[in-house]
């Protein structure tokens, strides 16, 4: 092999994307010096996200304060790119579920506004190309808080303005824009969305996410009224109509909220960070790609990181092999495309002791080590 391209997710709790890469790029050349590797890092519309287009871009960190979603102040960042025109932000630093002590979570409370001051921010900055990841929310306010730190005014039918959280939905009434921040109209957002569920209804925002975030079942209900309210506003306001907008409903409806207001375009999360790291023309030329993730299961197969390397491969007419901690569902893997799923496991262990990450490390160059001195005494 004279190309290897590694591009594995991270093992979540585990390893980041970069530490697993590293890994396998130490196995390789253990067997084969001479070959050249690039690792490159990858992540999904959620986790990892911003480290993954930072480190790609050559960009830097931005720290401020913001308001998580229990509307507290604390210290968060996003990226910049290395150009200084695209800003990177992971909605979960800011409005992430994992922000929010579990007996405090509560999707008619949590607020999107500390990711509408991160966009200020960069807004503030010159920035006017935005890369927003919307994996991981502790909300179910439709945007509505991002937009409110932005300059927006939701009134009730009394032109009162609304306070936030899931629980203004029901109550809007009217849309304020006199003074929403000047640079918007000249900012292009791209969303990383990773699912196509609509803004309400049995499949929407409420009734498939909102529980996870706290909601009782009278919440639920409560809170997908409320999407429904608001979309027929929205539509009467903006023209758009938001009912069966696929990915409308994603992180309890900020998908919606960035498409109506902010006229984003949504993409599937490996998608985006595929292209924005130019990974279609790095592996061209590859004798082999090497990606993962921590489980391998039949949702590898439904475009989840892996698959969507292995879409691009197939391109190229490039094997892809996988690495991952726990595998289930191996035919359909198999039949999906992949040459090999291997599991970085060396035996009977405990998740406890899979999951430190030396020893994962040391597994994924361990398995790598052994493939490449297979393939090399092949020729």
């Amino acid at each position: 092999m004279k190309k290897v391209i590694i591009a594995i997710d991270s093992f979540k709790g585990c390893l980041t994307s970069a530490e697993a890469g590293e890994a396998a790029e130490k196995g390789i050349k253990n067997i084969n010096p001479s070959c050249h590797t690039s690792v490159i890092p990858i992540a999904d519309g959620g986790e990892g996200l911003l480290d993954v287009l930072v480190t790609a871009t050559k960009g830097e960190y931005i720290t401020l304060s913001a308001h998580d979603p229990l509307m507290k102040m604390t210290e968060t960042r996003y990226g910049l790119s290395g150009n200084g025109n695209t800003a990177i932000i992971e909605m979960a630093a800011i409005s992430g579920l994992p922000l929010v002590p579990i007996e405090q979570r509560n999707p008619m409370l949590t607020t999107t506004f500390g990711t509408g001051e991160l966009i200020k921010d960069a807004l503030d900055k010159g920035c006017r190309d935005f890369i927003i990841g919307i994996g991981g929310s502790a909300t179910n306010d439709a945007g509505l808080g991002m937009l409110q730190a932005l300059g927006f005014r939701f009134l009730d039918k009394s032109g009162h303005t609304l306070g936030t959280g899931g629980r203004i939905m029901e109550a809007v009434a009217n849309i304020d824009t006199s003074s929403i921040h000047p640079a918007l109209k000249e900012a292009h957002f791209m969303v990383a969305c990773d699912v196509a569920n609509p803004f309400h209804g049995p499949d929407g925002a409420a009734y498939t996410f909102a529980q996870q975030k706290g909601a009782d079942p009278e919440m639920v209900q409560r809170l997908d009224k409320g999407l429904q309210s608001l979309a027929e506003v929205i539509k009467r306001t903006t023209g758009k109509d938001l009912t069966n907008y696929p990915g409308a409903g994603a992180a309890g409806g900020m998908g919606g909220g960035l498409l109506a207001f902010l006229h984003a375009e949504l993409k599937p999360g490996t998608e985006l960070l595929l292209e924005a790291t130019g990974f279609p023309e790095k592996i061209k030329g590859a004798d082999l790609i090497i990606t993962g993730e921590g489980k391998a299961d039949r949702q590898t197969a439904m475009g989840k990181v892996p698959y969507g390397i292995l879409k691009e491969a197939q391109k190229e007419h490039i094997p892809v092999i996988v690495l991952a901690g726990c595998i289930e569902n191996l035919p359909e893997l198999n039949k999906a495309g992949f040459k090999g799923i291997f599991s970085i496991a060396p035996g009977p262990i405990t998740p406890e002791e899979a999951m430190k990450p030396e020893f994962a490390k040391e597994n994924i160059t361990r398995l790598v080590s052994q493939l490449c001195s297979v393939i090399t005494s092949f020729g």
